[in-house]
């Protein structure tokens, strides 16, 4: 516990400023977490970090992340898109030179996440570019769903949520963290608006993200119980790797996105 606790307070120092400070901090910040975070799925799927897939998933992984103004210098008639979507091309090209060795499946697996890491990381920057409170709507629902869960789980929790993936996770718990992230959303709201829905459309949305937020965190649990592996890297002493701390966020951001909200 006391490691946890001087890993997360060393964190929040460092990640606290880079996040007000916004711009080009937030951009790299969020790429450099983008890249961590698919190294420890290529380290899962048992690849090198030195091999051709690797540097080319991880400028794969840059282009998805990127916010929209690095791609102004694009002939009006090219979206970013085609860009990943080269970098796709090359994974399929390398199946064909390393003669299956790197196989279609590895293929896969990287470009899901290349899609599944950048996304989430790029609405991180958009959602800063919009302002530091809406970021920070997305941190408070993420945070406090996860200590609400935990805590109310450890108290009350009996019926287990997903044993066969995260068995420690309870119903109780991930109701009460839902309410718990709920309230304090809203509170957040209230002081610091957000997009143009009323309170109780935002109640009902804050709601929903708490839940999306739960099931990004039982996607990377179950990636971890597919690879056997109890945490996704070690660079966090205490709590694992970036993608066991950025899951719940990876969901929530883009579909906080897809409200308008970012």
């Amino acid at each position: 516990m006391k490691q946890r606790v001087i890993t997360a307070v060393i964190a929040l120092i460092i990640f606290i400023p880079i996040i007000i400070a916004g711009g080009i901090w937030v951009d790299i910040a969020a790429i450099a977490l983008g890249l961590v975070a698919l190294s420890e799925v290529l380290i899962m799927r048992k690849k090198l970090l030195v091999s051709p897939e690797a540097w080319i998933s991880g400028l794969g992984i840059i282009a998805v992340i990127a916010p929209d103004s690095w791609w102004n210098w694009l002939p009006s008639h090219l979206n970013p898109w085609y860009i990943v979507y080269l970098f796709v091309l090359l994974l399929l090209l390398r199946t064909v030179v390393s003669k299956n060795r790197f196989s279609f499946d590895d293929a896969g697996v990287i470009t899901l996440s290349m899609l599944y890491i950048g996304i989430g990381f790029h609405f991180f920057i958009a959602a800063r570019g919009v302002s530091l409170m809406a970021l920070l709507y997305a941190l408070f629902i993420v945070w406090t769903t996860d200590s609400g869960a935990y805590m109310i789980g450890r108290k009350l929790g009996k019926h287990k949520l997903a044993p066969h993936i995260s068995p420690n996770k309870t119903w109780e718990g991930s109701i009460g963290g839902s309410l718990v992230a709920t309230v304090v959303g809203m509170a957040f709201w209230l002081f610091f608006p957000i997009g143009h829905f009323n309170p109780a459309i935002m109640i009902i949305l804050t709601l929903l993200f708490s839940i999306v937020g739960q099931f990004g965190d039982l996607v990377e649990s179950a990636l971890k119980r597919y690879y056997g592996v109890k945490d996704s890297g070690k660079i966090l002493p205490g709590h694992g790797g970036i993608l066991d701390r950025f899951d719940s966020l990876l969901l929530v951001l883009p579909v906080i996105h897809l409200f308008g909200l970012i």
